[in-house]
């Protein structure tokens, strides 16, 4: 029988102590790479894919939920998009459980709602999880599906603008999609002296792209090329991010579907800010009180 991702239950105490064990603070990556090591997860587990076109895989999406779940019990804060701190209420907490973390929520939202206080000894799975985490708002669920159902080429040549506006100049989209090799070439300047020559990959996955897609994209670098980027909608596995920047080898720089997309909302491609108040619910509740 097939081994099952944790759920995001099992994942709300190991999401913590990876922060605490990272020094109280971390990005989404070091998060994901720390709890993998933590709890041994072998890689048929790390390759199961998020149903729908989420893009990421399961244990990633689920440790998305798991940080939501921190946020709100006042655990940890962001301090940008993706990266999470320890806050100082709990900075001398050593472990949190999952259901301490869950029953607390729960209790928060019905006191939101104006409704009786719940068992903490019931159930804990009472989120509706097609709502998705918090971290996932809609924008960037819908920009994903948008990169996913473009043409190949089409993708290409959105990637070429993309590095464009990254200030790469003279990038061409060299052939159409198909055989695994380089999608395009440009060239970085850096602090207008330096010029390196770039070769990019970029795949609208959904999942993980794994280790052997990065060795083939390597393979297909000639010796005239100095930095690579494969970019995905999806997600690398762990043993591609080892393979991608293996001692010995030409390092390949990687761009998940996450980071595609705060790169588009940082360039401001197709999209515009819009102002959206998050409700403080602890402030509100106290006003209940009696």
């Amino acid at each position: 029988m097939a081994t099952k991702a944790p759920t995001y239950e099992k994942l709300i105490s190991p999401c913590f102590s990876a922060i605490r064990a990272l020094g109280g603070s971390a990005s989404n990556d070091e998060i994901y790479d720390e709890v993998v090591r933590q709890l041994a997860l072998p890689e048929e587990v790390l390759e199961v894919p998020q149903s729908g076109r989420d893009g990421r895989s399961r244990v990633a999406y689920n440790l998305a939920w798991a940080r939501t779940y921190l946020k709100k019990f006042g655990a940890i804060v962001n301090t940008s998009r993706s990266v999470w701190a320890i806050t100082s209420e709990f900075s001398d907490v050593k472990a949190v459980t999952s259901r301490e973390v869950i029953a607390f929520v729960k209790n928060m939202e019905a006191q939101s709602a104006n409704k009786p206080q719940v068992d903490t000894k019931s159930s804990v799975n009472f989120v509706n999880q097609d709502e998705g985490p918090e971290e996932v708002s809609s924008w960037r669920t819908r920009m994903l599906e948008i990169l996913q159902n473009m043409n190949p080429y089409g993708f290409e040549r959105f990637i070429q603008l993309l590095l464009r506006n990254c200030g790469i100049d003279n990038v061409e989209v060299t052939k159409k999609s198909g055989d695994g090799g380089i999608d395009g070439t440009g060239q970085y300047k850096l602090s207008g002296i330096f010029s390196f020559k770039l070769a990019f990959q970029c795949k609208r996955y959904v999942g993980n792209v794994g280790s052997g897609e990065i060795r083939d994209f390597r393979g297909s670098l000639s010796t005239d090329i100095e930095k690579a980027i494969f970019v995905t909608t999806g997600s690398f596995s762990p043993m591609a991010k080892v393979e991608a920047k293996a001692s010995g080898k030409k390092p390949i720089d990687l761009m998940d579907g996450e980071m595609l997309i705060d790169k588009i909302a940082e360039l401001q491609l197709g999209v515009s800010p819009k102002t959206i108040y998050e409700i403080d619910d602890k402030f509100y509740a106290q006003y209940n009180e009696a």
